[in-house]
C-alpha cells in the first residue's frame, strides 16, 4: 500500500466515525516527507467537514506575572532563571475590562487569563473571580482560565463563573516531563485536567514542541492527548528564551511541525486545535500552512512573555486563505 492510498484508509476511518489505532497514528508520524503535502491536504479535508471553515482566534491576558515557584526549563517566567522580564501583580477587575473590550471588538472569541504561579492562593482566586465577574457583565466574551492546580471547589466555582474552558498543558510526553519539569509531576497535571472536567469544564490541554524531544516523544504526547479528547488542543513551538536551559535549543524543521498538527487532526477530529506561541518565529508564514493542515484556531496579539501579530494581520492572513473568523 503506497503512503497516500493509508493516509485515505486513515481518513475514511475518521469520516466514517471511527478512531484510528495508535498504530494508525505511529505510521503516519512516520510517512516520508515525499507524502507531507497529502497528509496535510486530508487532515484539511477532516478539518472542514467537522469543523467549517471557521478560525478560532483568541486573545491571551497574563494577568500576574511574576517569577513562578516551578522550575520548567522553557520558562522566562521561572524564578530559577535568570530572565529579565518585568514583573507585576494582578490588575484591578476595570483594567482587565478594558483589554477584554479591546480584544472583543478586534475579533477575538475567546479571553484567557493566565497567572504566573504554581496555584492561586484564596486572596488571589478571589480577585480573579471578580475579574471573571466583570468581564461577564461588561463584555460578553467567553471566558477562559489557566491558573495553575485547582481545588475541586474553585473548579467548581469557575464554572458557576460561566467559565467555559480550562487550559492546563502536559507541556511534553510524560517520558519527557522529568529533563523539563522537577518540581511538580506529569500526574499532577493529568490529576487538574480530571478536576477540572469534573467539574463540567471544557478543556483546553497541549504543550510545546521543539523542546528536545523526539519524534516517538511527540507520537507520545500526541496519543495521550487523544486519550483524554479535549475540547481544545493548544500547541506552541519553543522560542528559545535567553537565561533558560534551553536558550540554545536548535529550531524544529517545520515538516516536523506540520506532522504534529496534522495527525492530532486525524485523532481528534472534532476539536479546536489551535497554534499558539512560537508560531510568528518560527513559521514563515505565520501559520497560513498550518491552518490548512489541521488546525483551526490561532492566539493572536501576544503570549505570556512575547508579543505576537497585531490583530488586524492575522485576521487579513485568516480571509487571504479563504477562512473565516468565528
Amino acid at each position: 500500500m503506497s503512503s497516500l492510498e493509508f493516509i485515505k484508509e486513515c481518513q475514511e476511518k475518521v469520516f466514517s466515525g471511527i478512531r484510528i489505532s495508535s498504530e494508525d497514528a505511529k505510521n503516519l508520524f512516520n510517512i516520508p516527507n515525499e507524502d507531507l503535502k497529502d497528509l496535510a491536504r486530508c487532515a484539511d479535508e477532516i478539518t472542514r467537514d467537522y469543523n467549517g471553515n471557521k478560525v478560532d482566534v483568541e486573545q491571551l491576558n497574563n494577568i500576574k506575572k511574576n517569577a513562578c515557584s516551578e522550575d520548567c526549563t522553557f520558562c522566562g517566567q521561572s524564578a530559577f532563571f535568570d530572565t529579565g522580564i518585568e514583573t507585576y501583580q494582578l490588575p484591578t477587575p476595570q483594567e482587565v475590562v478594558v483589554k477584554a473590550k479591546k480584544a472583543k471588538e478586534e475579533g477575538a472569541e475567546s479571553y484567557c487569563l493566565v497567572a504566573a504561579w504554581r496555584e492561586p492562593s484564596p486572596k488571589d482566586f478571589t480577585n480573579v473571580c471578580k475579574i471573571i465577574a466583570e468581564i461577564n457583565e461588561k463584555v460578553g466574551i467567553s471566558v477562559e482560565c489557566s491558573l495553575g492546580f485547582l481545588t475541586k471547589g474553585q473548579a467548581s466555582k469557575l464554572k458557576e463563573l460561566k467559565v467555559k474552558r480550562y487550559n492546563h498543558n502536559l507541556e511534553t510526553a510524560k517520558s519527557k516531563f522529568s529533563e523539563i519539569c522537577t518540581t511538580h509531576t506529569y500526574q499532577d497535571r493529568l490529576d487538574t485536567l480530571e478536576i477540572a472536567r469534573e467539574a463540567g469544564l471544557e478543556l483546553c490541554t497541549g504543550g510545546i514542541i521543539g523542546l528536545g524531544e523526539t519524534r516517538e516523544q511527540r507520537i507520545e504526547l500526541t496519543l495521550e492527548l487523544a486519550r483524554i479528547y479535549p475540547e481544545e488542543v493548544t500547541i506552541n513551538i519553543l522560542v528559545p528564551v535567553p537565561g533558560t536551559p534551553l536558550e540554545l535549543q536548535a529550531n524544529l524543521p517545520n515538516s516536523e511541525i506540520t506532522r504534529m498538527f496534522s495527525i492530532i487532526r486525524f485523532l481528534l477530529p472534532e476539536s479546536v486545535i489551535k497554534i499558539s506561541g512560537g508560531r510568528e518565529t518560527n513559521l514563515e508564514d505565520s501559520g497560513e500552512e498550518l491552518l490548512q493542515s489541521g488546525a483551526n484556531g490561532i492566539i493572536t496579539e501576544g503570549y505570556l512573555t512575547m508579543d505576537g501579530n497585531k490583530s488586524q494581520k492575522d485576521l487579513e492572513m485568516i480571509e487571504k486563505i479563504g477562512l473565516e473568523i468565528k
